[in-house]
């Protein structure tokens, strides 16, 4: 979980100051013949309501799930039920979502909270450092879901850390040593993990590291959705070659220095494709056969009933989010398609085939 104390050693993160530690399947195929939903549409046309205080918004790209304010108070004090938000998603929606986003509607970030949480529910990838396991069902799923994701103010689908909190399901895992637990940490992954992108030898154990040509790289988090994901990382998410792996550098018992990103070590050592490989087994599946389209369902949880123009707002970022192409606020943020290199998708309407 990344915290507001440890700002001060990411020099890169504080001119977007969205960042998060997190903790820590194929989406079934859509139902055609699931027409009859048993819910009451709204005579306007433009939201369902399957219960009084749990709304599919305007568009069908949300849910709105009202809350008591106790409820609501506790994802906002860290300790937020996310089984009770995925449970009553799968009362009235099929399983065939990988992931659950909630988002939480606060005007300013909470005070010791984090940015973004992901707690990840199973594993079924062999290679990415992480036994296989599978916890669905505590969740409410019959095996679909992969991770379930909380951020506490909803600008933070394009700020960031969104591309980070997805990223989380696959690693970092022990994939390679780090003393950043489930982060990059002090290597030259140079992703949503965190990690540089080059390394400069100071002499006497002595470290620079740089990204994208700055003294400056975070040890967990790089710039929330102002950068893509990094060459391992594509490989994680089975989106490249085990030969297109690149080497990389882990500092051994690294201690950052005063100043964008000096840290001292008492040795760099190269990791290989083909020693990756050797500590953590084959991805299986491969790049070849594995997953590259993935699907989302956002749930926005409120005291209240979200107005139209909040709810048009979020739809906004979240198809851009999400858009197969340039989004529309332009290049200084990445949306998934870009962040993959262009090679996966992410679908966020929820269609009448997803409706029980």
């Amino acid at each position: 979980m990344l915290n507001p104390q440890s700002k001060q050693s990411l020099k890169v993160l504080s001119f977007v100051g969205l960042f998060v530690f997190c903790f820590l399947s194929c989406s079934k195929d859509d139902d055609p013949d699931s027409t009859d939903t048993g819910v009451d549409p709204d005579p306007s046309g433009e939201q369902t309501v399957f219960e009084e205080n749990f709304i599919l918004g305007k568009g069908s790209k949300l849910i709105n799930y009202v809350l008591s304010e106790a409820e609501y108070n506790k994802f906002i004090a860290g300790n937020g039920d996310f089984a009770m938000v995925s449970k009553k998603v799968y009362e009235h929606l099929n399983d065939n979502f990988d992931f659950i986003f909630i988002l939480s509607v606060e005007t300013e970030q909470p005070n010791d909270l984090y940015y973004g949480v992901t707690q990840k529910v199973k594993n079924d990838v062999e290679g990415v450092g992480s036994s296989i396991y599978d916890n669905t069902a505590a969740y409410g799923s019959q095996g679909t879901l992969k991770s379930i994701i909380h951020m506490p103010r909803t600008e933070y689908i394009k700020n960031g850390p969104f591309l980070h909190e997805i990223v989380h399901y696959w690693g970092n895992y022990d994939f390679i040593p780090t003393t950043v637990g489930g982060h990059w940490g002090y290597s030259s992954v140079g992703g949503q993990l965190g990690g540089f992108d080059e390394l400069i030898d100071l002499g006497g154990n002595n470290y620079q590291g740089k990204l994208d040509g700055e003294n400056r790289f975070g040890t967990f988090a790089n710039g929330g959705n102002a950068l893509p994901y990094g060459n391992l990382e594509l490989y994680l998410m089975g989106l490249i070659k085990e030969s297109e792996i690149e080497s990389v550098q882990v500092a051994e018992n690294p201690q950052a220095v005063a100043g964008g990103g000096r840290f001292t070590a008492d040795k760099i050592t190269t990791f290989t494709a083909a020693d990756l490989i050797t500590k953590n087994g084959a991805r299986v599946p491969s790049e070849e056969s594995s997953q590259k389209s993935f699907k989302g369902i956002t749930v926005v949880i409120s005291t209240s009933k979200l107005s139209d123009e909040r709810i048009t707002s979020i739809n906004m970022d979240l198809d851009n989010f999400a858009k197969k192409g340039t989004p529309d606020w332009g290049n200084f943020y990445f949306n998934f398609w870009q962040a993959t290199g262009e090679k996966a998708t992410l679908d966020i309407d929820i269609s009448q085939a997803n409706i029980k």
